[in-house]
């Protein structure tokens, strides 16, 4: 047992095992990598594969909604005749018509077209919809002819207006959803800005996450991400992101951001305090919409409260007094 020991405890022994360990660590580390393949091509191969069935899906969803949403879409061949003939861009249009059919959302030749159409149109139609009335259905026989003419020119007349009244409907519905989702998507492209993103891809991020809040501000940012890739001035882009919408917290933000690109000045500290202003805005919004609900209610309250009140309170007095 002792000898045993010995030989086990013997340093050329030692040696030699180590060696020997020492020998086999070495092979094994250089013929690894060789037996392991190539594992950087094979990831590089999976992830080119990967971007290629995503560009696929990308393609498919793109063709399968671009005949549902599309920003430039041909106008009506009969209605291109009408504005063509009668010449009505020259009389009827204008850039404030134009701004006005941005802020609405409706942009391209289309939605001029259709507009100019309809200023045309419609006074007509309700012109001869409300002499057929007045002549044959309604029993007007009293009233004289040119009454019944009045009617029909003043119902026209509303009809000249009525497109202005809806796009102006537009515009304001249009700014409320954005004046409420934008104090949102600051502090979103504050967090995109402060991390390390540039401006164009913290408008396409942003764009992405608060659509499902606000589709208005998540397509007028996306056109701001386009308009930022393929104008040569930038401030162009920004500018136009202020008419777009035509609120004046995105135009002071839009500000912000062209003095930003001029002087280099860090946009973190502007859009956090632009932030916390538009937040406010919205808050007065929602404070004056709650301070206008007493006097609307004031009405109602005498119609239908109050009568019942009485019958509440009188009721039981005057079933009392016919009993007696």
């Amino acid at each position: 047992m002792q000898g045993l020991i010995d030989t086990i405890y013997n340093p050329s022994l030692l040696v030699g095992i180590f060696s020997a360990i020492a020998a086999a660590a070495a092979i094994l580390s250089v013929g690894m990598p060789l037996l392991s393949g190539d594992r950087l091509g094979d990831r590089m191969k999976y992830v080119a594969k990967e971007r290629a069935q995503m560009r696929e899906r990308e393609r498919a969803r793109l063709a399968a909604e671009k005949n549902r949403v599309s920003l430039r879409k041909s106008p009506k061949a009969y209605m291109q005749q009408v504005v063509d003939r009668l010449n009505l861009r020259k009389y009827l249009e204008s850039s404030d018509t134009r701004d006005k059919l941005k802020m609405a959302g409706y942009r391209g030749q289309a939605a001029l077209i259709t507009f100019l159409f309809f200023r045309v149109a419609l006074p007509l139609v309700l012109f001869v919809l409300t002499l057929l009335y007045l002549f044959f259905v309604g029993n007007y026989d009293s009233q004289p002819a040119v009454i019944k003419v009045l009617i029909a020119v003043a119902a026209a007349y509303v009809g000249f207006f009525a497109p202005n009244l809806y796009v102006t409907n537009q515009v304001k519905r249009r700014q409320q959803e954005i004046q409420q989702a934008f104090p949102d998507a600051l502090d979103l492209m504050l967090i995109c800005v402060e991390s390390g993103m540039s401006i164009e891809q913290s408008f396409r991020k942003v764009s992405q996450e608060i659509g499902s809040q606000s589709i208005a501000l998540a397509e007028e940012l996306s056109l701001t991400t386009a308009e930022l890739s393929y104008l040569q001035d930038r401030r162009v882009a920004y500018d136009n992101l202020g008419k777009r919408t035509g609120l004046p917290g995105v135009k002071a933000v839009v500000t912000a951001l062209i003095q930003a690109e001029r002087y280099g000045t860090p946009l973190g500290h502007a859009m956090r305090v632009m932030a916390q202003e538009n937040r406010d805005l919205r808050m007065a919004a929602a404070e004056k919409m709650a301070a206008a609900l007493p006097p609307k209610l004031t009405v109602p309250m005498i119609v239908f409260f109050l009568p019942v009140l009485f019958v509440v309170i009188l009721g039981p007095a005057a079933i009392k007094l016919m009993k007696l």
